[in-house]
């Protein structure tokens, strides 16, 4: 499993009052990729975990997309914590 050291950047109270947030809803998506990741790893053949998988990539590249044109501050910040890759721009 992939530890993600963000983790104890978000604090429990944190994550009870900023739940909403898109911060914080990308990070959870960023924590299931990881997991799916590693699970597919060991099973190449596990087609309904892709598909899962591709869904979960789909909604964290529309929040970033979001985040990107609302405030580039915050998206810069996040990206650098989550050690992401930038999103593709049209």
């Amino acid at each position: 499993m992939v530890k993600n050291s963000f983790i104890s950047v978000i604090s429990q109270k944190e994550k009870e009052e900023n739940s909403g947030s898109v911060e914080f809803q990308v990070f959870c998506f960023t924590n299931k990729i990881r997991k799916l990741t590693s699970h597919l790893e060991l099973y190449k053949k596990d087609y309904l975990s892709h598909r899962g998988l591709r869904k979960i990539l789909g909604k964290r590249q529309r929040l970033l997309a979001y985040l990107s044109k609302k405030n580039g501050v915050r998206y810069k910040e996040l990206i650098g914590q989550l050690n992401i890759r930038e999103i593709k721009t049209r």
